[in-house]
């Protein structure tokens, strides 16, 4: 294999403190970044790690903010944002998923107060400078550095109670950001690296957190392969399959992370016979000969999440409105983006069924 002699690589500029009850820190953490006082930024159904981050700040917590919500909208992060004003606040710590942490980005990129983020999901939006934003209905999304968090705090001790369910969906959802990563136009072999230890980490973690959510070391595990996931996500560009999940989700209001897990190998399907590299480094990760779509479609089996985007409430019906959106703006691929090609994709993954390479005879984009 030759090495990849030409690439750029961006460092994220934020401090990373990972360990069971790094949460108590948290305070040390403000005082370290100059920061006085923060308003917690929650959902309504995490008012408890809330009130626990409270008390872990001490005279630096300026109370609690959970109406956080999906897709951010700005009138929820303009009231955020008085309200910190009000209680005398310079910072914000975010604790949650993607709505908590999408709130605290938002405050940043509207009104400048930086933000701590302590993931309990592993969406892995603390790691990426992507941000969203919905103003009078409408959903907008960019990249700017200042939605970053100051520092992130992983502690595997708060994703214990998140259901095996989510926690299956979620992490599906986080190894689709590592597998683009490994065959996207601006890859390195940094972020190449991140990518296969999160798959490995993510993978090896998920079967046991199903089976046992109360298990530590799996939970650590797999909240450091969210970690690795997350980063690429924010490092590279995305492909196919992130365009067909937003494409899907968008139109038809189906769960996010669902929607990712479900797609997955069927996507990787259609793309890794043209990524040789990302297919060796993903058989190392998944420890296998097989194809890695097919590993991936086999784990997914073992999960406790759906299987087909019938389940999800899809329909032979809105396809073709799926492929035409996709190929009239489709992302860079190793692949070129057919209908043809996606109708076959669409209806494995419709029906569930294992997997099969894509119907098209195309030459790769870019080998990868």
């Amino acid at each position: 294999m030759t090495f990849q002699r030409s690439f750029r690589y961006h460092a994220l500029p934020m401090q990373v403190t990972f360990e069971v009850g790094a949460v108590a820190g948290v305070g040390d953490e403000l005082a370290r970044l100059g920061l006085r006082r923060a308003l917690v930024l929650c959902t309504p159904e995490q008012r408890s790690l809330a009130e626990l981050v409270v008390d872990h700040l001490g005279d630096r917590g300026a109370g609690i903010f959970d109406q956080a919500r999906m897709h951010v909208p700005v009138e929820t992060a303009d009231q955020a944002r008085v309200r910190a004003r009000e209680l005398g606040a310079d910072s914000c710590v975010v604790i949650g998923g993607g709505s908590s942490i999408g709130l605290g980005k938002a405050i940043a990129l509207e009104h400048g107060l930086p933000i701590i983020a302590v993931p309990t999901t592993y969406a892995g939006s603390e790691m990426t400078p992507i941000w969203g934003l919905t103003r009078d209905g409408r959903k907008q999304t960019g990249r700017d550095p200042v939605v970053l968090p100051q520092a992130v705090i992983y502690d595997p001790a708060l994703t214990t109670t998140l259901p095996a369910e989510i926690s299956a969906a979620s992490g599906l959802n986080a190894v689709a950001h590592a597998v683009e990563a490994l065959y996207a136009p601006d890859a390195s072999p940094i972020i190449s690296l991140m990518a296969e230890e999160g798959v490995r980490a993510f993978t090896a973690a998920l079967p046991t957190i199903v089976e046992d959510g109360t298990d530590l070391e799996a939970r650590a595990q797999a909240l450091y392969g969210a970690w690795l996931c997350g980063s690429c996500l924010g490092a590279t560009t995305m492909s196919l399959h992130h365009k067909l999940c937003h494409v899907l989700g968008g139109s038809l209001d189906l769960p996010h992370a669902q929607t990712h897990a479900v797609v997955l190998p069927y996507v990787l399907a259609y793309n890794e016979s043209h990524a040789p590299r990302a297919r060796e480094a993903l058989q190392r990760a998944l420890g296998t000969e097989q194809d890695p779509s097919v590993a991936l479609w086999d784990l997914a089996q073992q999960l406790k999440i759906p299987h087909s985007l019938r389940e999800l409430g899809v329909d032979e019906s809105h396809l073709p409105a799926i492929v035409d959106e996709v190929v009239s703006r489709p992302y860079s691929n190793p692949v070129p983006v057919t209908a043809e090609g996606l109708r076959h994709l669409l209806d494995g993954a419709l029906n569930g069924h294992r997997p099969t390479g894509p119907m098209t005879g195309a030459p790769s984009a870019h080998p990868i």
